[in-house]
């Protein structure tokens, strides 16, 4: 066995990619944010937004120009999600991506859907993306999927005070299953406070029995992005 060198300029070095994975849930699904590249190689395809780290940039800093730059999107903090190092993942060259995950109401992505910088393709359509794009959605919508099986709306995705139905619809579409009512409500009021206000029945015409509505306990589960 040689001996490490401190020498780093005598070691190959890959360059590093920042690739971020948006999903929303739109019409009633779980969606993901592509990107049409607009120059170089796979120019006019739709991909995850990324962008390339640059000289003595952190990571995070990279990923926040990214969706900044390229989606109009600030004031988000994305969770590093997995590093995809497959050395034949990019035919340009070796390219190591350090993947970042947030999953953000639609609201949130108005803009830069609106400017054309992006568009919604629900998750189970996704299929032939450059860069192992397919397998980096897949590994994020399994985490997402697995953290909200845990907990309520781990993501956010509902305003902070909500009905059961409006819970279980947001649950419903991250997960691509429809779950049974009772066994969701059993589920989760052990971990949702019940408030004291009633919501408005629809057409607010007082017909209809109110609804209750929730909010997640303060000592609530948190993504962690942890798993085996």
């Amino acid at each position: 066995m040689s001996p490490e060198r401190d020498d780093l300029l005598a070691y190959p070095r890959p360059s590093v990619a920042a690739d971020v994975v948006l999903l929303t849930v739109a019409d009633g699904e779980l969606n993901v944010v592509l990107r049409k590249r607009d120059q170089g190689s796979h120019a006019g395809e739709w991909m995850l937004p990324g962008t390339m780290l640059r000289e003595r940039e952190r990571l995070g800093d990279a990923v926040l120009r990214c969706l900044d730059t390229r989606m109009h999107i600030q004031g988000r903090s994305p969770r590093q999600l997995h590093v995809f190092d497959d050395p034949e993942r990019d035919e340009r060259g070796w390219v190591l991506t350090v993947t970042h995950l947030d999953v953000l109401p639609l609201s949130a992505l108005e803009l830069g859907l609106q400017h054309g910088h992006g568009q919604l393709r629900p998750v189970s359509q996704v299929h032939g993306l450059p860069f192992s794009h397919d397998e980096i959605i897949a590994w994020a919508v399994k985490m997402v999927r697995w953290e909200y099986g845990q907990a309520p709306d781990p993501w956010n995705l509902l305003d902070s005070q909500f009905t059961m139905t409006q819970l279980r619809q947001a649950h419903d579409a991250v997960v691509g299953a429809v779950h049974q009512k009772d066994t969701f409500r059993r589920t989760m009021e052990p971990l949702l406070e019940a408030l004291e206000e009633r919501a408005v029945p629809p057409g607010g015409n007082g017909l209809g029995r109110p609804a209750r509505i929730y909010r997640k306990r303060p000592d609530g589960y948190q993504p962690a992005l942890i798993m085996a």
